[in-house]
């Protein structure tokens, strides 16, 4: 039996996660999930890995509000809602995308850029933002993704986390990896051969293996950097010149997901490990 273990969100892209009992999916991901971005003074997405302290801002959702706590105890909790903007959408740049986004008022933007030590921005992808996924891959041309890297979900097994740790020194816990869906039941890695799942009523795609980078090095509870475990990793999941973790997918249409979760395999396709 193959079944959903749990469920995450990253409602602003690099910072800390919130797990969840159940979620709605929208075309674009998880609801919420990596709605909000910073960016710099050219717009130009800003992560872990060239701020790894962003591990340190954890964000929470209360009714219509999202608060975000500064771990290090620097700054007070700031809270804003979660409604779209009123401003202008400008042009912001993700990877090789760009597309259009809100930004947040002024007191937002400061904290932020307080925290960071530099000018940033914090921007909400509107529902008419269009940011449409990797045509090479997607199953359909009107396949959007939120400010995720490249896809909707992201899904990883615990039995793929439990093969990876057996060979580390120190274990490593799933929130390096930024899962999700984390699945159970699987063999380590089969979630690479999956092409097709149904979860209740929802249709999930397998497209394509996630690549990782520098910020599974990044410790979560305290924003230190060290060599793991893409170390390790690079030793038994490497092809080409990438460092392969976990599967992207995209959902057929809008549903629900929830802890528990049966998932039915429906197509299965070669891994590239």
């Amino acid at each position: 039996m193959v079944t959903i273990k749990s469920l995450h969100i990253y409602p602003i892209k690099s910072l800390g996660g919130i797990e969840l009992v159940q979620s709605k999916v929208e075309r674009r991901g998880l609801q919420y999930d990596r709605r909000w971005m910073l960016v710099d003074e050219n717009g130009r997405f800003v992560s872990q890995r060239e701020n790894p302290k962003l591990a340190l801002l954890q964000p929470s959702i209360k009714d219509n509000l999202i608060f975000v706590e500064d771990r290090s105890g620097t700054l007070s909790t700031l809270g804003f809602e979660m409604s779209e903007p009123s401003s202008s959408p400008m042009k912001v740049t993700i990877w090789d995308d760009e597309c259009e986004a809100k930004p947040l008022d002024m007191k937002v933007n400061q904290w932020f850029s307080e925290f960071l030590g530099k000018t940033v921005q914090l921007v909400y992808m509107h529902d008419d933002s269009q940011r449409i996924a990797d045509q090479r891959y997607a199953p359909a041309k009107d396949d959007v993704v939120s400010f995720a890297d490249g896809y909707p979900i992201l899904a990883i097994s615990q039995e793929s986390l439990d093969l990876l740790n057996s060979k580390l020194e120190k274990e490593v816990p799933m929130n390096r990896f930024r899962p999700n869906l984390v699945l159970q039941g699987l063999e380590a890695h089969e979630e690479d051969a999956l092409a097709q799942i149904e979860i209740g009523a929802l249709k999930l795609f397998g497209v394509k293996p996630c690549a990782r980078c520098v910020m599974t090095t990044i410790n979560q509870q305290t924003a230190e950097k060290g060599a793991e475990p893409l170390k390790t990793l690079a030793s038994y999941r490497k092809t080409g010149n990438k460092i392969l973790f976990g599967e992207n997918f995209i959902p057929e249409t809008d549903g629900w997901l929830k802890v528990g979760d049966d998932i039915n395999i429906r197509k299965r396709k070669k891994a590239l490990v």
